[in-house]
């Protein structure tokens, strides 16, 4: 081998050894161990959020996204955290199964993030949240309602309440409100949201007395439901709950009232979203649901976001941008009582929340790392949401 090639072949070793090393020093998705000073180490705090910004429940995400939008702008203003800026890194999941993992992989190797925020809808937030877990960075979920959710793991965060306290108050809103007593329940079998929110309406409601006259399934994106609300109108309930997602809901109220139903139709908080209104029409007039918050609650807090939120979006923000800001201001106030961004100290820190005042009530994490705090029932009145009230359990 003469010179100049020794030298080539010394070159290329050269190289594949820095490669080995930078390799061998970036973060890894999925390894376990923790990011270190990552996300806070620089000029900025890098925070990620996921969300779906484009697809069948893009108003979850955007609604969601828009509230976490305004809290960090706010804080900036401010001065930032720890003398330092916030910088959101978002991912659109576009309302896809399998995109959650990919773009928070992302935003944990590549922009090493130390927290992530996200998701709205339960199954998409479910399979993040084992990646987070992994690498210990702490998940805040605005809104994911499974019980599920926070039982995959310590850094895993809700500052909502869950479909075992809805369930329990949609349960009570049945017998109290709607006087039903025999009740059908439709349950989206593709979603891990609609399946555990039937389940914990069931148990409570029979438990008391009621009486479950028909259960019927179908496939989140169907369009066609005349067969499963026949099937329901020869039972005869004096109710039906249908706990998917407003996509779903809005024909399937349609549908129901093209059959001749004209008994009462409610749900979760996945009915809410103006889409819901824009794809139901006036079939939705009359129909009521749970979520987390309404804009015509009345408090210094709730104004001042609404009207800020109107002025910015020219629109009156929804329960999920409450709790998108909410969750944003968790985990801030988090790290100013961390006093660094490195964990265990922040997951620690936001495990010990006690009493923030968020938009959306009063935030204390359980041991379970949940909120536990009211809800509130709406009703669609003139094409519009209106609060009808503040439920407790």
């Amino acid at each position: 081998m003469n010179d100049s090639r020794k030298r080539i072949r010394l070159t290329l070793v050269m190289v594949l050894d820095a490669m080995l090393i930078c390799c061998s020093c970036s973060k890894q998705p999925d390894g376990g161990g923790g990011n270190g000073s990552a996300g806070g180490g620089g000029d900025t705090i890098k925070v990620g959020e996921y969300a779906s910004l484009t697809g069948k429940e893009a108003t979850f995400g955007q609604m969601s996204h828009h509230g976490t939008q305004m809290a960090i702008e706010e804080v900036n203003a401010a001065g930032g955290v720890l003398g330092k800026k916030i910088e959101l890194i978002y991912e659109d999941d576009q309302s896809k199964a399998g995109e959650p993992a990919t773009v928070v992989k992302k935003l944990i190797s590549r922009d090493r993030v130390m927290a992530v925020l996200g998701e709205v809808a339960s199954s998409r937030s479910m399979e993040a949240a084992p990646i987070c877990q992994r690498n210990k960075i702490p998940m805040i979920s605005p809104s994911t309602t499974n019980v599920k959710l926070t039982e995959m793991g310590d850094y895993i965060f809700r500052v909502c309440f869950t479909d075992e306290f809805q369930g329990q108050l949609l349960a009570n809103f049945a017998k109290r409100t709607l006087k039903a007593m025999k009740v059908a329940v439709m349950t989206d079998v593709k979603s891990d949201y609609s399946v555990g929110l039937s389940s914990y309406f069931k148990s409570p409601f029979t438990a008391s007395g009621g009486t479950i006259l028909a259960e019927q399934t179908y496939n989140g994106g169907d369009k066609d439901f005349k067969g499963q609300l026949t099937a329901i109108k020869a039972v005869n309930p004096d109710a039906i709950i249908v706990t998917g997602y407003y996509t779903d809901v809005g024909l399937i109220v349609k549908q129901a009232k093209q059959l001749g139903i004209t008994v009462p139709l409610f749900g979760g908080d996945g009915w809410e979203s103006s889409k819901l209104i824009e794809i139901g029409g006036a079939d939705v007039e009359g129909t009521y649901f749970s979520t987390h918050f309404s804009p015509e609650e009345k408090s210094s807090a709730s104004e001042n976001f609404v009207t800020k939120f109107q002025t910015k979006y020219h629109e009156a923000p929804d329960a999920m941008a409450a709790l998108g800001y909410d969750s944003a201001m968790v985990l801030f106030e988090a790290i100013k009582r961390a006093g660094t961004t490195e964990e265990p100290k922040l997951r620690d820190a936001i495990a010990a929340t006690r009493d923030h005042q968020g938009i959306t009530g009063k935030i204390t994490l359980d041991e379970h790392r949940n909120a536990p705090k009211a809800a509130v029932i709406l009703t669609v009145k003139d094409g519009k949401f209106k609060f009808v009230e503040t439920v407790t359990q």
